[in-house]
């Protein structure tokens, strides 16, 4: 069978209650960690000037702006909701795909779901199915080196998740694929590099695009033959391995092998920070001003994060010498240690300065199923602190705790809702995906006001 006539009909009949439970429970930890994230994202001054831009719902229902108390038309939901999540670094990712699949697809199911009143079957087969597509596709190819992944293979994830909203057999399913593949963008990696904030709407971008795919399929347009082929294997890359994206399809789930975030900023940085947990944890860390010099050696993408003064706080996230600096001036890697405050510390920016970061080869070549990093600091009294680090934490190799998970998801709530909605909300979430309660109650909780 072609490749893409499998994922389509894969994606077109996922029925979620018919799904492993290992793999239900964990898509409510995904569910629950990117709801928190969009809720956290949503408190930036950005992201609700982007929102007042959309008048109240549209004829027909609206959709939930999460975390801002307030309802938009469904494609502005989407985008919204898709930029919010992506603001603040603390999406989950997958090491496999080299990106976030589930805020890419989240935003535009839930907006699409709440729009047609779908149960909540349909809206989480949805949410299963476009992490599926767009992981895998994403997988089976190697974006140009200048690309950023984001709103790229995210936008048929999304709009795969749409066509599982509506309904879409598996010629639909296709089509609607095939459409979305022509509807992703020109995404630029020095964005991130250099802190640019338009870079945070490229997976709004991706949902809203995603959601215009399943529309336009409906209404009767038409894409590529292969549109993923074609945009994968000659466009935004010159590799793409049809045979992967279905190998182990139904069976080997990508959103099983994903990785969440404790560490508020980009994954390349996480392997060392983690060197520098495993230095911690073997006794105090010397403080900023006994430190002579710090020596990080990393894979190449890590590699590339090495702006020591970074000009913002999308900057600072993409910034080795930064991470280390906040997290060894701070004690912490979490939000507070990459806010304008942090950003605009002197001893924060003076540490980082004296951050000596580069490749390393051969931990370049342990990727994907590595992310590792060897962190040397040396104090002026001629100590050498030296931490390593292999597989990151956060992925199935390593995975958080459950009480991990649950702290993150209420310090990232907690920016905008009480800590009691804020347990109701997760009760709900994990409860949604083991059978229990409806989407209306569901979503109901993300339609609370924040608090001032």
């Amino acid at each position: 069978m072609n490749y893409l006539d499998a994922l389509s009909g894969f994606a077109a009949t996922l029925r979620f209650a018919q799904l492993p439970e290992t793999v239900r429970a964990h898509t409510g930890w995904i569910l629950a960690d990117t709801a928190a994230a969009i809720a956290a994202g949503s408190a930036e001054p950005e992201v609700q000037a982007l929102a007042a831009l959309h008048g109240e719902p549209a004829a027909g229902g609206g959709a939930t702006l999460v975390g801002l108390g307030r309802a938009a038309s469904a494609d502005a939901a989407a985008l919204v909701n898709g930029t919010a999540g992506t603001f603040l670094e603390m999406d989950e990712g997958n090491r496999y795909s080299r990106g976030h699949p589930a805020v890419h697809v989240l935003p535009a199911a839930l907006a699409l779901a709440e729009q047609r009143g779908a149960d909540a079957d349909t809206f989480l087969a949805a949410l299963v199915a476009g992490y599926e597509v767009g992981s895998r596709l994403g997988a089976a190819a190697q974006l140009r080196g200048a690309m950023h992944p984001h709103g790229t293979w995210g936008t048929i994830g999304a709009a795969a998740a749409c066509a599982r909203v509506l309904g879409a057999d598996t010629a639909a399913m296709r089509e609607t694929i095939n459409i979305a593949a022509s509807m992703t963008t020109a995404t630029s990696k020095r964005t991130m590099l250099e802190g640019g904030l338009v870079r945070n709407v490229y997976a709004g971008l991706a949902n809203r695009n995603g959601l215009l795919a399943a529309q336009l399929a409906a209404c009767g347009y038409t894409g590529e033959h292969d549109g993923p082929g074609s945009l994968l294997g000659q466009v935004v890359s010159e590799r793409f391995d049809r045979e992967q994206v279905v190998r182990g399809l139904g069976e080997d789930w990508h959103l099983l092998q994903n990785y969440f975030k404790l560490h508020s900023c980009c994954r390349y940085n996480h392997g060392t920070l983690d060197a520098i947990d495993a230095i911690a944890a073997r006794g105090p860390l010397p403080t900023p001003e006994e430190i002579a010099r710090i020596e990080v050696r990393s894979y190449a993408l890590a590699a590339e994060l090495d702006d020591p003064a970074p000009r913002n706080t999308l900057a600072a996230k993409f910034s080795v010498p930064f991470a280390v600096a906040t997290r060894l001036v701070r004690g912490s890697s979490a939000l507070a240690s990459f806010t304008w405050d942090a950003v605009r510390d002197e001893r924060t920016l003076a540490l980082a300065r004296r951050v000596d970061l580069a490749e390393d080869p051969a931990m370049t070549a342990r990727l994907p199923r590595e992310r590792p990093a060897r962190v040397v600091i040396t104090t002026h009294d001629g100590r050498h602190l030296v931490g390593e680090a292999g597989v990151n934490r956060g992925d199935d190799a390593a995975p958080y705790t459950a009480q991990e998970l649950t702290a993150k998801f209420m310090d990232l709530c907690g920016r905008v809702w009480p800590r009691a909605h804020a347990e109701r909300l997760l009760d709900a979430t994990l409860d949604l995906c083991a059978g229990g309660g409806s989407l209306p109650a569901w979503t109901a909780l993300l339609k609370l006001a924040p608090a001032r």
